[in-house]
């Protein structure tokens, strides 16, 4: 059992309410050394099986865990896998939707096309995810251009032409995500898409998930972007987060008020899952610069001690020319210093037993 998660001193106060700490497990997956972290706030049951026991880094490479590929191995950002089996992973509806799905012989989309990094490196991980992509072309065309590889991008769904800015991202190295389009007031209004609502039945926000998924391809999952209704409901987020299961993604949450209806759905549904309430952008948090946000970030986890995990979080930024200015020199001095690694948010993924489960139907998934 993780210990619970301890306040952090020097993040701002807006940072530090309910933020989560990260204890890391490696599960070797994919040859791209893909690895999962437990994020937890709420203490649960741990399984006897060592396979799918939440690891800290320091036991990662014991007796019990999973083989990891060496650094020499992990040759290209994302998984080449055939063509065939790539459009096995998508099913075409009835009404010509094209949908993510597992494979026929097991591949999970979240795994498939979740950016490599290196397992070796520095316990302590940070990561960056960029949301709400997609509404200002130019700013969007310049964070996958400019920013660094290992920064995640989340893209409105609503996007023009969102597959070709996908493969773009992609080949530029990012990992790619969606938002997941919920009644949000105060957030970017999405072209095209009506939001998952409260208010609608569960068949009709069903119908909206699905076009929602069906606006691009090779993403790992969706990112809902704050406390709803919808991810503190039982009744609304169940049938949503058993699609986004079922069909092979994964979830992330942006959130800083506890454990959450989606959390625990993704546990009992088996799918890959990340939260973080770090919110880096001032003119979302309010307070300090970008910069110093990202320095704080970067201290908080290196403040790792003898008797303690490595520490891990990933934080968010909108997209604005001051945070991907501040985002590309920030990247060149971490460069400089080897204690702390930057990996995509895949690389702060929680993966519980159900979830260890599906992975095991496609061994390759879990081989070097």
């Amino acid at each position: 059992m993780a210990t619970a998660p301890e306040h952090r001193p020097r993040l701002p106060a807006f940072l530090s309410n309910g933020v989560f700490q990260a204890y890391a497990f490696v599960l070797g997956l994919t040859l791209a050394g893909l690895a999962v972290v437990y994020v937890e706030h709420e203490p649960a049951p741990r399984s006897q099986n060592p396979d799918s026991a939440f690891l800290g880094p320091t036991h990662a490479r014991q007796a019990g865990s999973l083989k990891l590929p060496p650094p020499a191995q992990l040759k290209v950002d994302f998984r080449q896998l055939p063509a065939g089996e790539r459009e096995d992973m998508v099913e075409v509806t009835a009404d010509g939707l094209r949908l993510p799905k597992i494979s026929g012989t097991g591949w999970i989309p979240w795994i498939a096309y979740a950016r490599r990094f290196d397992p070796n490196g520095p316990a302590a991980r940070v990561g960056l995810l960029m949301l709400n992509l997609g509404a200002d072309e130019t700013l969007m065309s310049r964070a996958i251009e400019e920013l660094p590889p290992e920064v995640s991008l989340a893209f409105l769904g609503g996007t023009a032409d969102l597959p070709r800015w996908l493969q773009l991202a992609r080949e530029r190295g990012h990992e790619c995500y969606l938002m997941l389009p919920v009644e949000d007031p105060a957030g970017p209004a999405e072209r095209g898409i009506r939001p998952i609502e409260s208010g609608a039945d569960a068949a009709e926000n069903l119908r909206r998930l699905r076009i929602a998924m069906s606006r691009g391809e090779g993403y790992v999952g969706f990112v809902v972007p704050g406390p709803s209704v919808v991810s503190q409901s039982d009744l609304i987020a169940r049938p949503l987060v058993k699609e986004i299961a079922d069909r092979g993604l994964s979830l992330i949450e942006i959130s800083p008020n506890g454990v959450s209806a989606m959390y625990r759905l993704t546990v009992e549904f088996g799918t890959g899952y990340a939260r973080s309430s770090t919110v880096l952008d001032y003119k979302l948090a309010g307070q300090g610069s970008i910069d110093s946000n990202l320095e704080r970030l970067v201290d908080w986890v290196s403040d790792s001690r003898a008797d303690k995990a490595a520490r891990h979080d990933f934080g968010m930024l909108q997209p604005d020319n001051a945070a991907i200015d501040a985002i590309v020199a920030w990247r060149k001095r971490l460069a400089r210093q080897n204690a702390v690694a930057m990996v995509p948010i895949i690389g702060h993924f929680e993966c519980r037993d159900a979830c260890m489960a599906r992975l095991r139907a496609q061994p390759a998934q879990l081989k070097p």
